[in-house]
């Protein structure tokens, strides 16, 4: 059994192009859109590391977008394992804008996403550990201790949320003056 993989084994890209349909008040891609993409990238590359039928979103710790999306672009997703724990996998996703006119190439988002992979039975497995080769890999592998550490703490904070907040229907809190 293999302990270990490469980020690169977990690689994966996707190339679209940016449709009217996709597009905001802005003429620029839709966040939610290139969200959707980023899921369903990220999601392979899980997938492909964990070799099993079903991996799991835990979280989507965060996307940053740099900048603006066109019609005229195309946008190339690439997604790999960056870190991983002992049943979760911390997915790495770079998103690539070109222009199709120019072919001018920006980065026009990152992400980092976490999966848990899943048995026959839906319960979490332990997955292969990764050994990174190239300086983008051993850079996101290096840090990726530093993110595990933050979400651990964000996860925290979100159970002592679900203790404060109430699940009453809005118009509930309005009638008790607790809104």
């Amino acid at each position: 059994m293999i302990h270990f993989k490469h980020p690169n084994e977990s690689r994966v890209v996707s190339t679209d192009q940016v449709l009217v349909n996709d597009l905001n008040n802005y003429n620029t891609l839709f966040g939610g859109v290139l969200m959707k993409k980023l899921d369903n990238n990220a999601t392979l590359s899980a997938r492909r590391h964990a070799r099993v039928k079903e991996c799991v979103t835990a979280s989507t710790d965060s996307i940053d977008f740099l900048v603006p999306i066109r019609q005229t672009d195309s946008v190339c997703i690439e997604s790999f394992v960056s870190y991983t724990g002992n049943k979760s996998m911390e997915i790495f996703c770079k998103v690539i804008a070109e222009d199709m006119l120019t072919g001018e190439r920006k980065i026009a988002a990152t992400a980092f996403l976490t999966f848990v992979a899943l048995d026959g039975d839906k319960r979490p497995i332990r997955v292969p550990a990764i050994v990174p080769e190239t300086k983008e890999e051993l850079y996101l592998f290096e840090s990726g201790s530093k993110r595990a550490n933050m979400r651990r703490q964000r996860r925290e904070h979100s159970q002592e949320l679900t203790k404060i907040i109430g699940l009453e229907k809005p118009w509930e809190r309005i009638k008790e003056g607790s809104y």
